[in-house]
């Protein structure tokens, strides 16, 4: 025999699958929606050019822009803007420097060293650049290596920069330490003349020995994991690189301070 259902038995199941299939449909209905509406903003961009739209679909999608990879992006923006900094820096100095009434000292009788009883102008400062321009071609070397995934002679030459970056650090401080106790020269007095040449002085130099000290941290750290291998697990020296940016424009910057507070 046929057993009859009830009628509200079967209203209640048809209930049930109406139920069912809502969130079915919903989602359907949820990508339909965000399927016009990503049409949409395709066509109010269609005027821009097609290479921008990509830049534009590559920075919302996070992805590398360029073939760059992020943290190098990241470096080259803190570069730059710190190259901001540095030349309002230099442009004050320069400010200051042609606008003082007061006649401006003699760099290379400031900066002379005793040798031997002879006064010899701005050696420490010629061996200072030298040294640190010496860690660029160690650091560059450094980064070949790193290219060809030498573990051992990436981490020597990143310490080997390291270690040359710290001595240009220990010159700097041994500078300071004259010009204050021999000289009295302080950031808010010069005794052989303007005041603003110990204000520019210790702003330039003291910038960009902070620079340096930080570097020379940096590279520390580097090397540390250079030389445990780290990686050479990951398959990827990138950091040494970035590293290498940085440290380039350190010594790149005191080029410029070398020029135009020293030999003017």
């Amino acid at each position: 025999m046929t057993r009859s259902v009830p009628d509200d038995r079967l209203q209640g199941a048809d209930v049930d699958q109406g139920t069912r299939r809502q969130p079915e449909s919903g989602g359907k209905q949820r990508m339909d929606h965000e399927s016009q509406a990503m049409q949409e903003r395709e066509r109010q961009a269609s005027f821009l050019p097609q290479r921008l739209r990509q830049l534009i679909r590559d920075l919302i999608g996070d992805k590398r822009v360029f073939q760059v990879s992020w943290g190098k992006a990241m470096m080259w923006i803190f570069l730059v803007s710190d190259a901001f900094v540095f030349g309002s820096f230099l442009v004050g100095y320069l400010a200051a420097r042609m606008s003082t009434v007061v006649e401006w000292p003699d760099t290379s009788e400031v900066f002379a060293l005793s040798v031997f009883g002879a006064d010899l102008p701005l050696i420490l400062i010629a061996i200072m650049t030298f040294v640190l321009i010496s860690s660029s071609g160690t650091m560059a070397i450094a980064v070949n290596y790193a290219y060809k995934g030498d573990r051992v002679k990436t981490a020597l030459f990143v310490t080997l920069t390291a270690l040359i970056g710290g001595t240009f650090v220990l010159m700097q401080a041994f500078e300071w330490t004259a010009l204050i106790l021999d000289k009295g020269v302080v950031p808010w007095h010069t005794p052989m003349g303007a005041d603003q040449f110990g204000a520019s002085f210790f702003m330039l130099t003291g910038f960009h020995g902070l620079h340096v000290t930080v570097g020379v941290i940096y590279l520390s750290i580097i090397a540390a994991q250079a030389g445990r291998g780290v990686y050479d697990r990951t398959g990827n020296y990138e950091r040494v690189e970035i590293a290498g940016l940085y440290w380039h424009f350190v010594d790149l910057v005191w080029v410029f301070i070398f020029n135009f507070f020293y030999l003017w």
